[in-house]
């Protein structure tokens, strides 16, 4: 298995990951978002010519206010730039073998790169309500609550990893 970025020829159109929404994003937009808007880049994990999964990530910036306390003492006050992981899913036959921790520390390596080429301050992610706990597990903590949340239409929880965390991590700390 490779992980590499999405190609104009790839295949999409059988990808089901169990969540509609990023189906429907991988299938329909992701190579429009990455080859004619150039707003993110879409990256494969791909097996046999089959996608197992993909992560869609995207430069960004934070406030420094809806970063979390501990991170705050030491960094300046203007817009701060972050790798922001904007979808990540597995493909349902792959599911449970590890590929989304795997994707997401892909991920993680692409962020040290942009810390050193560019400067980044860690890794975004909007989590949607069932994907919380799996970026909790890998350090992630939530940016500032969401009020007025709808069960109808739930918001995605804003979650952060600052760069040390990502740095110790590949260190083996």
């Amino acid at each position: 298995m490779e992980i590499r970025a999405l190609r104009e020829a790839d295949e999409r159109s059988a990808f089901r990951s169990g969540e509609p929404d990023l189906d429907r994003f991988f299938q329909r937009f992701a190579a429009q978002n990455q080859f004619r808007h150039y707003v993110g880049v879409t990256y494969v994990a791909v097996d046999g010519g089959r996608i197992l999964g993909f992560a869609t990530v995207a430069p960004g910036h934070v406030e420094i206010e809806g970063l979390p306390a501990a991170a705050r003492r030491t960094l300046p006050r203007y817009p701060l730039p972050v790798l922001r992981l904007a979808r990540l899913a597995v493909d349902l036959p792959a599911q449970g073998q590890g590929l989304g921790g795997q994707l997401l520390r892909f991920v993680l390596r692409l962020a040290m790169r942009m810390s050193a080429d560019f400067g980044c301050i860690g890794v975004v992610v909007d989590a949607k309500r069932g994907a919380v706990e799996f970026y909790a597990k890998h350090g992630f903590l939530a940016l500032d609550a969401v009020h007025g949340q709808s069960d109808a239409r739930p918001r995605p929880t804003a979650m952060f990893l600052p760069m040390r965390a990502i740095r110790e991590a590949s260190a083996g700390r």
